[in-house]
Protein backbone atom coordinates (compact mmCIF):
# COMPACT_ATOMS: atom_id res chain seq x y z
CA UNK A 1 0.00 0.00 0.00
CA UNK A 2 0.69 4.05 0.07
CA UNK A 3 2.92 4.16 3.18
CA UNK A 4 5.17 7.18 2.04
CA UNK A 5 3.42 10.06 0.47
CA UNK A 6 5.07 12.80 -1.07
CA UNK A 7 3.06 15.85 -2.02
CA UNK A 8 4.79 18.44 -4.68
CA UNK A 9 4.08 21.74 -5.38
CA UNK A 10 6.18 24.50 -7.35
CA UNK A 11 7.68 26.66 -4.29
CA UNK A 12 6.84 24.02 -1.23
CA UNK A 13 5.57 27.11 0.66
CA UNK A 14 2.19 27.60 0.23
CA UNK A 15 -0.09 24.64 -1.15
CA UNK A 16 2.53 21.22 -0.49
CA UNK A 17 3.66 22.04 3.31
CA UNK A 18 -0.79 22.58 3.90
CA UNK A 19 -1.62 19.69 2.17
CA UNK A 20 1.62 17.54 4.13
CA UNK A 21 -0.20 18.81 6.89
CA UNK A 22 -3.42 18.25 6.75
CA UNK A 23 -2.75 14.35 5.16
CA UNK A 24 -0.39 14.21 7.98
CA UNK A 25 -3.29 14.85 10.69
CA UNK A 26 -5.83 12.89 8.60
CA UNK A 27 -3.33 9.61 8.15
CA UNK A 28 -0.82 9.70 11.12
CA UNK A 29 -0.04 6.06 10.32
CA UNK A 30 1.59 7.49 7.44
CA UNK A 31 4.56 9.22 6.52
CA UNK A 32 3.97 11.85 4.32
CA UNK A 33 6.57 14.36 2.72
CA UNK A 34 6.67 17.60 1.17
CA UNK A 35 8.76 19.35 -1.48
CA UNK A 36 8.81 21.45 -4.80
CA UNK A 37 9.58 21.60 -8.20
CA UNK A 38 11.11 24.71 -7.68
CA UNK A 39 11.34 25.23 -4.17
CA UNK A 40 12.27 28.56 -2.66
CA UNK A 41 15.28 26.53 -0.13
CA UNK A 42 14.91 26.99 3.32
CA UNK A 43 11.88 29.40 3.53
CA UNK A 44 8.54 28.78 5.98
CA UNK A 45 5.39 28.61 5.31
CA UNK A 46 4.45 31.68 3.17
CA UNK A 47 2.38 33.94 5.94
CA UNK A 48 -1.23 33.59 4.52
CA UNK A 49 -1.24 30.26 3.84
CA UNK A 50 0.35 29.62 7.56
CA UNK A 51 -2.51 31.54 9.11
CA UNK A 52 -5.02 29.57 7.48
CA UNK A 53 -3.23 26.54 8.25
CA UNK A 54 -2.88 27.58 11.82
CA UNK A 55 -6.31 28.32 12.14
CA UNK A 56 -7.34 25.29 11.14
CA UNK A 57 -5.25 23.59 13.76
CA UNK A 58 -2.29 22.67 11.67
CA UNK A 59 0.93 23.00 12.77
CA UNK A 60 2.96 23.92 9.94
CA UNK A 61 5.73 26.51 11.79
CA UNK A 62 8.76 23.58 11.60
CA UNK A 63 8.15 23.49 7.75
CA UNK A 64 11.01 24.49 5.56
CA UNK A 65 10.91 24.30 1.54
CA UNK A 66 12.74 21.91 0.07
CA UNK A 67 13.81 21.20 -4.15
CA UNK A 68 12.62 17.44 -4.92
CA UNK A 69 15.35 14.94 -6.49
CA UNK A 70 15.09 11.50 -8.07
CA UNK A 71 15.98 9.89 -5.04
CA UNK A 72 13.04 11.68 -2.95
CA UNK A 73 10.42 10.86 -5.84
CA UNK A 74 12.08 7.25 -5.96
CA UNK A 75 11.55 6.95 -2.14
CA UNK A 76 7.80 7.79 -2.18
CA UNK A 77 4.94 5.18 -2.84
CA UNK A 78 2.37 8.26 -4.47
CA UNK A 79 3.74 11.64 -5.61
CA UNK A 80 0.47 13.94 -5.11
CA UNK A 81 0.98 17.25 -7.37
CA UNK A 82 -1.19 20.30 -8.07
CA UNK A 83 -1.49 20.41 -11.73
CA UNK A 84 -0.60 18.12 -14.77
CA UNK A 85 1.78 20.34 -15.64
CA UNK A 86 3.94 19.45 -12.62
CA UNK A 87 2.82 15.24 -12.95
CA UNK A 88 4.70 16.03 -16.25
CA UNK A 89 7.90 17.70 -14.57
CA UNK A 90 7.99 14.89 -12.29
CA UNK A 91 7.97 12.58 -15.13
CA UNK A 92 10.47 14.16 -16.74
CA UNK A 93 13.15 13.91 -13.83
CA UNK A 94 12.14 10.34 -13.01
CA UNK A 95 10.30 8.54 -15.54
CA UNK A 96 9.20 5.61 -13.19
CA UNK A 97 7.43 7.91 -11.00
CA UNK A 98 4.54 9.24 -13.56
CA UNK A 99 2.55 6.21 -12.69
CA UNK A 100 2.46 6.50 -8.84
CA UNK A 101 2.01 10.53 -9.50
CA UNK A 102 -1.11 11.77 -9.09
CA UNK A 103 -3.11 14.87 -8.77
CA UNK A 104 -4.30 15.85 -5.06
CA UNK A 105 -7.42 17.26 -6.49
CA UNK A 106 -7.88 13.53 -8.05
CA UNK A 107 -11.48 13.56 -6.01
CA UNK A 108 -12.81 16.66 -6.53
CA UNK A 109 -15.33 17.70 -9.15
CA UNK A 110 -17.36 14.40 -8.71
CA UNK A 111 -14.06 11.78 -9.43
CA UNK A 112 -13.47 14.59 -12.62
CA UNK A 113 -9.98 15.82 -10.44
CA UNK A 114 -9.08 19.49 -10.73
CA UNK A 115 -6.00 21.30 -9.98
CA UNK A 116 -5.03 23.21 -7.35
CA UNK A 117 -3.78 26.84 -8.52
CA UNK A 118 -0.97 28.59 -6.74
CA UNK A 119 -1.91 31.59 -4.55
CA UNK A 120 1.60 32.55 -4.23
CA UNK A 121 1.95 36.35 -4.57
CA UNK A 122 -1.96 36.43 -5.04
CA UNK A 123 -5.02 37.89 -2.41
CA UNK A 124 -6.15 36.64 0.59
CA UNK A 125 -9.26 35.41 -1.38
CA UNK A 126 -6.90 33.60 -3.68
CA UNK A 127 -5.64 31.56 -0.38
CA UNK A 128 -8.93 31.30 1.27
CA UNK A 129 -9.57 29.25 -2.08
CA UNK A 130 -6.98 27.23 -2.56
CA UNK A 131 -7.05 26.03 1.35
CA UNK A 132 -10.63 25.26 0.68
CA UNK A 133 -9.61 23.29 -2.18
CA UNK A 134 -6.86 21.46 -0.13
CA UNK A 135 -9.01 20.76 2.67
CA UNK A 136 -11.32 18.92 0.61
CA UNK A 137 -9.28 17.17 -1.71
CA UNK A 138 -7.43 15.84 1.77
CA UNK A 139 -10.69 14.82 2.94
CA UNK A 140 -11.34 12.76 -0.72
CA UNK A 141 -8.27 11.31 -0.30
CA UNK A 142 -8.78 9.72 3.64
CA UNK A 143 -11.20 7.15 2.24
CA UNK A 144 -8.76 6.01 -0.59
CA UNK A 145 -6.01 5.60 0.92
Amino acid sequence: MFERILVLCTGNICRSPVAGAMLAERLPHKLIETAGLNALEGQGVEPKARALAESAGLDVSAHKARQVTSEILQGADLVLVMSDGQRMAVGQMDPAALGKTMLFGRWLDAGQGREIPDPYRKSQEAFQQVHQLLTQSADSWVGKL
